[in-house]
């Protein structure tokens, strides 16, 4: 027990040493002090080799901070708030191509006009995420606008602000907060306005109608699921409903729908996740349907686990667990070079993507957090085993002990195959999200040891 203990507590200093050096390495490079948001094409060092801003990215990096902000003391510091704050704002005056259509672009130049569109809801979920986030950490609890709990997407309820006095605790939140700048306490009311508003419009696109992203409807086209799509949705289930009860109850059956969703993922008797499957839940045919990522089933894992535990089901728990973090990983796993694979086929055939073998930042960050939540929910000590398995490789390979932050992108053998920092897809967002919650579940573990 006392060594076990030592282990978890040398786990956790070294884990959040890393979250101070990754944020520092943001907090110093990624900041347009001009124009609001944030750099995310950083190279090694931090210089700045694109000045485009991709609206996910911006999304994920206001959430990040808002999110360290409000849950670890050592972050709650005003420049963290600042920047925040100022990417909340850049994100209400340009993400959206043509308010008030809510479709948000994919790309916007560095002062915020729209460069390119995609024809997904990505762009979409993580402005829900930041604007949700922004709002917990700086508007007033009698600010909250009002949710009709009936409401489920397209046209959305008339407002207004809640009669109710906010408790006790909550009020004590609120005076802790810092004093907002002037003119800018009505723009943070409004973002959690928006965020539900958004909400409902995904799950517009998503479950009545999507065409108002616009994709054609091609007669060849096969009609499929992406996992990641009831993925995104479940992830903002428990982001707005995170310690609101209203707002908990009027999306629990789609979250329930969700998980529904993504356990069809789970074909071949059991054996395999499939990335994409028919839309009534059956395997497609071809490379689309024997398509397989295990970084992404194990992220898929750990949100199930928390589906799981919201809903005290205990057998979905044990399920998930044997699905999505055991099957996953003994596939996934390089036994000749360790990591995860990118990508793999399911029937054991060479992926078309040029980047199957590779080993990405992602997958790691997701499978350290899947294991240790497995092991923190299931007290199975190999799942304890695989987490220091991942843990290890991840820290060996990816961290840059030079200038901080992770590379994202090595080759089969481990070896960095680019030297950026940021990009169009990496941004402060995987690696400080893993850490941040891996430090957090190892206090807990700690705790209980104690």
């Amino acid at each position: 027990m006392e060594k076990e203990r030592e282990t978890l507590q040398a786990w956790k200093e070294r884990v959040g040493q890393e979250l101070d050096r990754v944020m520092a390495f943001w907090l110093e490079h990624s900041h347009d002090r001009e124009h609001g948001g944030f750099f995310t094409c950083l190279g090694r060092d931090g210089r700045v080799y694109d000045d485009l801003k991709y609206v996910w990215l911006q999304g994920r990096q206001v959430w990040m901070y808002c999110r360290l902000y409000r849950k670890l003391e050592r972050f709650h510091r005003p420049e963290l708030l600042d920047a925040a704050k100022a990417g909340g704002e850049f994100l209400l005056r340009h993400a959206r191509v043509a308010p008030p259509e809510k479709k948000c672009a994919f790309v916007l130049t560095r002062d915020g006009r729209p460069v390119k569109v995609q024809r997904s809801i990505f762009s979409e979920c993580f402005y829900t995420m930041a604007m949700n986030e922004l709002w917990r950490v700086t508007a007033e609890a009698r600010y909250q606008p009002h949710r009709d709990p009936g409401h489920r997407g397209g046209s959305q309820p008339k407002r207004r602000a809640p009669s109710v006095r906010p408790s006790r605790e909550k009020r004590q939140l609120v005076l802790k907060r810092p004093k907002l700048p002037s003119g800018f306490q009505g723009r943070v009311f409004k973002s959690q306005s928006e965020a539900v508003d958004m909400m409902d419009q995904i799950v517009h696109w998503v479950r009545e109608d999507p065409s108002g992203l616009g994709r054609p409807q091609l007669p060849g086209a096969v009609a499929s699921e992406s996992m990641a799509v009831p993925m995104m949705l479940l992830c903002l289930v428990e982001q707005l409903g995170e310690e609101d009860e209203e707002l908990a109850g009027r999306y629990a059956q789609l979250g329930h729908w969700c998980a529904r969703r993504i356990l069809q993922h789970v074909q071949r008797d059991g054996q395999a996740v499939l990335e994409n499957v028919s839309e009534d839940g059956e395997e497609l045919s071809g490379c689309l349907g024997r398509h397989q990522n295990p970084g992404h089933a194990l992220e898929a894992g750990w949100f199930l686990l928390r589906h799981s535990s919201r809903s005290g089901d205990a057998k979905l728990r044990a399920h998930v667990i044997d699905t999505f973090l055991l099957l996953p990983f003994r596939s996934g796993w390089d036994a000749d070079h360790g990591g995860l694979f990118y990508f793999q086929d399911a029937d054991g055939l060479c992926p078309t993507q040029l980047e199957w073998a590779m080993k990405l930042w992602w997958p790691h960050s997701e499978a350290m957090i899947a294991f240790l939540m497995g092991y923190s929910e299931s007290g199975d000590p190999a799942l304890l085993r695989l987490f220091y398995q991942v843990a290890e490789y991840t820290f060996r390979q990816f961290r840059d002990p030079e200038y901080g932050e992770w590379f994202g992108y090595l080759n089969r053998e481990g070896k960095v195959a680019l030297t950026i920092k940021g990009g169009p897809f990496k941004g402060c967002f995987h690696v400080p999200r893993c850490l941040a919650m891996c430090e957090e579940m190892l206090s807990a573990l700690l705790s209980r040891l104690a």
